[in-house]
């Protein structure tokens, strides 16, 4: 057993990989996170989330499926429309100062791996790494109920950073992935989702692979002063 960071350091050393180890992820160890995470707090104890966790043959199979998928809108934009998100995570315009951080974001990942504006072959090929999991041996899926309302998405989201700081603090890393939401009609299928369940995301799990240079990525943080108000 990997020994256990404190919670300061979880907290601080969790990050978003984009490279992993083909080390396995022992099933006991994936269920110890699980259960820490089911800690989390929910409205009314509703407890909302639903986990299916995709290993060897089950994970690959999906990550072919959606992969074709991806090369297919590139190739006919047009298919684009047989994709849909079950919700809106990002809105449908964008205002500074969330766009500004979202192009930083993005631009200082692609410019740390060379990917320059204009460069649609690297650009298709790094999105396409979110629908291989990173080459983490651990994909995770994650549904909502349909009869459940918007209050449930804050508890999901306490929810899964609960299971990120659990696996940081185990020494296994993340990637939480809203990517995936598009494919949902592939994705929910293949894991088995009742006609009653919705997509929330995806997240790549395991243990990062420190030589790659994309995991060198740090994203920036505002200053407690700029989003804080004190109230006397």
């Amino acid at each position: 057993m990997t020994t256990a960071l404190t919670v300061d350091q979880a907290i601080d050393t969790r990050m978003s990989a984009r490279a992993f180890t083909q080390q396995p992820v022992p099933r006991e160890l994936l269920t110890e996170l699980l259960a820490l995470a089911a800690r989390a707090p929910s409205g009314t104890n509703t407890q909302p989330w639903k986990v299916y966790v995709l290993q060897g043959q089950s994970r690959d199979t999906l990550v072919d499926k959606v992969c074709a998928a991806h090369d297919e809108v590139r190739a006919h934009p047009e298919k684009a429309a047989d994709y849909r998100e079950a919700y809106d995570y990002y809105p449908e315009k964008w205002v500074s100062p969330f766009i500004d951080r979202r192009r930083e974001n993005g631009w200082s990942l692609y410019g740390l791996l060379g990917i320059t504006k204009g460069d649609k072959d690297k650009m298709h090929a790094q999105h396409q790494r979110n629908y291989r999991f990173f080459d983490a041996p651990v994909g995770l899926m994650f549904t909502l109920d349909k009869v459940m309302g918007r209050g449930s998405l804050v508890d999901y989201g306490m929810f899964l950073q609960t299971l990120m700081l659990a696996a940081r603090g185990m020494g296994l890393h993340t990637c939480p992935q809203a990517a995936w939401n598009g494919f949902a009609n592939i994705i929910l299928p293949h894991i088995g989702a009742g006609d009653n369940e919705m997509l929330i995301c995806g997240m790549a799990l395991g243990y990062a692979d420190d030589t790659d240079i994309v995991n060198t990525f740090r994203t920036p943080r505002e200053t407690v002063e700029s989003f804080t108000q004190w109230l006397d």
